[in-house]
């Protein structure tokens, strides 16, 4: 298991080693950033977007939280955390895409199929229960499907309806109904499935996820 003492020898390594090949590209960084693509990815620590796509260092403006997910616009009162980081990308980074990657054996998915922590208090898993309750309405797609099998079957299924539900969610922001109706920003839908390391892309006109 890594802590942080395991951590600070990687850094050590990191400098020695990848810094130092690097060292013109974090050069060019040192003033600022000009990433081209934004990436809404889960906590999960098996989904790293950067390792996942090996990318280098300013390549990709990142988000990550519980399952992926991005909340509708709205203007009432409240830490924006995904709001804020997504008008940061879209109107001052000015990427060209941002890609919402989910992933395989999604926690917080299997924990909106299930509802384990519906009744949860704060601190106890009831934070988590009022963020994924976004995925509402996608569980009652998953469940009229599958009724009540919660096995893997149901668990992808959910897993890419949460990747459709921050699409969804993100049409919802005037800046990104702009940007895509101009052709200047596009929004792609991916899953990763952490079982045989496959990257699936949603084609949205049929609805399905296809092998990258």
């Amino acid at each position: 298991m890594t802590e942080f003492t395991d951590m600070l020898s990687g850094y050590h390594r990191f400098r020695a080693t990848g810094w130092e090949r690097q060292r013109e590209r974090w050069d060019s960084l040192k003033d600022g950033q000009s990433p081209k693509v934004m990436v809404i990815a889960c906590s999960d620590s098996r989904v790293d977007p950067a390792q996942i796509f090996d990318t280098n260092p300013g390549e990709m403006f990142v988000v990550r939280n519980v399952a992926a997910l991005v909340p509708p616009f709205e203007t009432t009162p409240g830490r924006h955390g995904v709001s804020a980081a997504l008008e940061f990308a879209v109107q001052v980074l000015k990427v060209s895409e941002i890609v919402v990657m989910g992933h395989g054996q999604c926690g917080g998915c299997h924990s909106a199929l299930t509802q384990e922590m519906r009744d949860a208090p704060p601190g106890e898993g009831g934070f988590i229960a009022s963020w994924i309750n976004l995925l509402d309405n996608a569980r009652v797609k998953v469940v009229a499907r599958f009724g009540n099998d919660r096995g893997r079957e149901a668990q992808r299924a959910m897993e890419n309806e949460a990747v459709k539900v921050s699409l969804e969610n993100l049409r919802t922001f005037p800046c990104i109904q702009e940007k895509e109706a101009s052709g200047e920003l596009r929004l792609i839908g991916s899953r990763f499935a952490i079982s045989d390391g496959q990257l699936h892309v949603l084609d949205e006109a049929s609805g399905e996820f296809v092998p990258a």
